[in-house]
């Protein structure tokens, strides 16, 4: 079991040169799982989780097959993360599909929700969490290229997947979107991706009014500095070695500590709340 809540000093100044990054070259690794026993809130659930092979998304992996849900995990390319958190999830008893491609795609995310309906034969949980982040000093940094790579990347893949799974969806699903703490009190070296993260509140926001008469619940969890494989993958040795620092809490958050949040959510214990965000954020006071 690895050790919570590691050390700022642990942290050793890192970087990575390539996103989304890779949690087996990550040191210390995120902690992702507990040990608790599972509660079987989402007993023989079907689960779609973008961005599943590594930390938030992995972190909510593990944590749906504890509690009794078979997941299906889209990821970019990163096979060796994929293959660790495909372990964890049959460890636990239950069924992991991996499904390797670029969400940016809508074909690509047609095919991931008929492979899991073939597959499968159902979905009652879709999480949009998969992103990309570039950080620039300066909105004059932002290319064309970029600003597209940004949003086709953290926002359109939430239209694709919902509009695809929709069919499949009936009353009691849930539909979960990760947007962050940025989408609230802005960044001002991250200005496309925070501007993806406040359409993601907006989408959630829309989506729950849209699909509330069908009994589909849509939420969002707004993460403040969590240790993910996105980080040293975008940020400065020191800017890693100081991340989560000027938080109130001054520390980074772990993805374990993120992934009760999606839990909630997904379960019937969350049968009365839509068009709501969790805030999972070491303190910061946002408004919204």
């Amino acid at each position: 079991m690895q050790k919570s809540h590691p050390k700022k000093s642990v942290r050793k100044a890192q970087e990575q040169h390539r996103q989304p990054g890779f949690e087996t070259a990550m040191k210390p690794a995120p902690v992702f799982e507990k040990r608790a026993t599972s509660k079987g809130r989402l007993q023989d659930k079907v689960a779609v989780i973008t961005g599943g092979d590594s930390g938030i998304g992995r972190a909510v992996a593990v944590a749906f097959a504890k509690e009794g849900a078979d997941v299906v995990v889209s990821y970019l390319d990163e096979e060796e993360d994929a293959a660790v958190t495909a372990d964890h999830i049959t460890r636990a008893g239950r069924t992991c599909i991996l499904i390797a491609g670029d969400i940016s795609k809508e074909k690509h995310c047609n095919d991931i929700v008929k492979k899991t309906i073939r597959k499968l034969g159902r979905i009652d949980i879709l999480v949009n969490n998969a992103a990309v982040q570039y950080p620039q000093k300066s909105i004059a940094d932002i290319t064309p290229a970029q600003l597209h790579k940004t949003f086709e990347t953290n926002i359109y893949p939430h239209f694709y997947l919902t509009r695809a799974a929709l069919p499949h969806l009936s009353k009691g699903s849930s539909i979960i979107c990760t947007t962050s703490v940025t989408a609230y009190r802005g960044s001002s070296h991250l200005i496309d991706y925070s501007a993806t993260k406040g359409a993601i509140v907006a989408f959630v926001r829309s989506l729950s009014a849209a699909l509330s008469d069908k009994g589909i619940r849509v939420n969002g969890v707004a993460p403040g500095p969590i240790w993910t494989p996105l980080i040293p993958a975008t940020f400065t040795a020191k800017e890693v070695a100081e991340f989560g620092s000027d938080v109130p809490l001054k520390r980074a958050g772990q993805p374990v500590e993120v992934a009760p949040c999606y839990v909630f959510l997904a379960s019937d214990d969350a049968a009365y709340i839509t068009g709501q965000i969790l805030h999972p954020n070491g303190g910061e006071i946002v408004n919204g």
